[in-house]
C-alpha cells in the first residue's frame, strides 16, 4: 500500500471499523486499519478514497443504527402503610407469643411443622413468618424486611406488595418444608424478606425499567437479587437456605406477573383491598392456628 492514504472511516468502536473492514474486503479495496486508546479508523490509497466512500455510504444506508432500548418508566408509589403494617405485625406477635397469651403456646401452634404441615395444617406456612426465636433474630428481620419491603412498596404499591409477600412467603415456606424431612421445624420473617427481595428483582426484569441495550442492564435486576441472596441468605447455623431460596423465587414471580398489571397499580382501592387481605390472611392463619 502506498504512503498517500485517505481516511475513509472512524469511530470509538473497534467493531464498528471491523463491520466496515469487511465491506471493504468484499469490494477488493485496500485498507489499513489504526487505531489508538481513543479512536479506530480505516485508511485507503488516494485512488480508492471516492469508491471506499460510496460504498461505506451504501453500507450506512442499508443498516442504519438501531435506537437504543429505553427502559420503561418507573412510576413510585407510597411504602410507609406497608411498612408500618408490617412493623407492628412483627412486633405485636412477639410480644403476644412471648406472654402466652390466652394460655397457648403461639410458637407450638404457629411454628412450620413438617408432620403437621403434611397433614393439613397449611397455615402454619403463614404463621410462622410472625415468629422468632429471640430479639437479635426479630431485629434482623426487622431491618432487612423494611428495607426491602421499602423497595417492594415503591415499585408496586404498599397493598399489592405485601400481598404478593405474604403469598409468596408462605408457599416458599410450604414447598420447602415438602421438599424436607417431616422433622423440619422452623419460624421467622426471613422467607417474607427474601420474598420481597425476590419480588423487586421479577418486577424489575420483566418490567424492563433498566436499560436494555447491553445484557448487563437487561439481567443486572436478577444478577442482583441472586447476589444479595447469596450474601444476606446462606450464612449462621439457624439459617434455613431453602426457605429463604425458595421465598425468593415465588416473590420473583410474583413481582413478574405484577409487572404485566403494572399499569394498574395506581388504583388507591386495588392497593387498599390488597392490603386488607395480607391482613386477613394472616389473621386467618392464626384465628385456625389458636382455635
Amino acid at each position: 500500500m502506498n504512503d498517500d492514504l485517505r481516511l475513509v472511516f472512524e469511530s470509538p468502536s473497534r467493531a464498528e471499523c471491523s463491520d466496515r473492514a469487511l465491506v471493504l474486503t468484499a469490494v477488493q479495496i485496500p485498507f489499513q486499519i489504526v487505531e489508538d486508546s481513543a479512536s479506530c479508523a480505516l485508511v485507503v490509497p488516494a485512488e480508492f478514497s471516492a469508491q471506499a466512500m460510496q460504498e461505506l455510504l451504501a453500507y450506512d444506508e442499508e443498516n442504519p443504527p438501531q435506537p437504543r432500548a429505553q427502559p420503561n418508566p418507573l412510576t413510585v408509589h407510597n411504602p410507609i402503610p406497608g411498612l408500618i403494617a408490617y412493623g407492628l405485625i412483627i412486633v405485636g406477635v412477639a410480644f403476644i407469643a412471648e406472654y402466652t397469651a390466652r394460655g397457648t403456646d403461639w410458637y407450638l401452634a404457629g411454628r412450620v411443622d413438617g408432620v403437621l404441615m403434611r397433614a393439613g395444617e397449611w397455615w402454619r406456612a403463614f404463621t410462622a413468618l410472625t415468629l422468632h426465636s429471640d430479639l437479635e433474630h426479630l431485629m434482623g428481620n426487622l431491618v432487612f424486611g423494611t428495607m426491602f419491603g421499602l423497595f417492594a412498596g415503591r415499585l408496586v404499591g404498599s397493598g399489592a406488595a405485601w400481598l404478593s409477600i405474604v403469598i409468596a412467603a408462605g408457599l416458599g415456606n410450604s414447598v420447602n418444608t415438602l421438599l424436607l424431612e417431616t422433622s423440619h421445624r422452623a419460624i421467622g420473617a426471613s422467607t417474607a424478606v427474601f420474598a420481597a427481595l425476590g419480588l423487586v428483582a421479577g418486577f424489575v426484569w420483566r418490567g424492563k425499567f433498566m436499560a436494555q441495550d447491553r445484557w448487563a442492564y437487561r439481567f443486572g435486576p436478577i444478577v442482583g437479587g441472586f447476589a444479595l441472596l447469596m450474601y444476606t441468605g446462606t450464612g449462621g447455623e439457624r439459617t434455613d437456605i431453602g426457605a429463604h431460596l425458595m421465598g425468593f423465587l415465588f416473590g420473583m414471580a410474583a413481582g413478574m406477573l405484577l409487572s404485566f398489571v403494572r399499569n394498574q397499580l395506581d388504583n388507591e382501592r386495588l392497593q387498599l383491598f390488597s392490603g386488607i387481605a395480607a391482613i386477613l390472611l394472616m389473621s386467618g392463619a392464626w384465628a385456625l392456628a389458636i382455635m
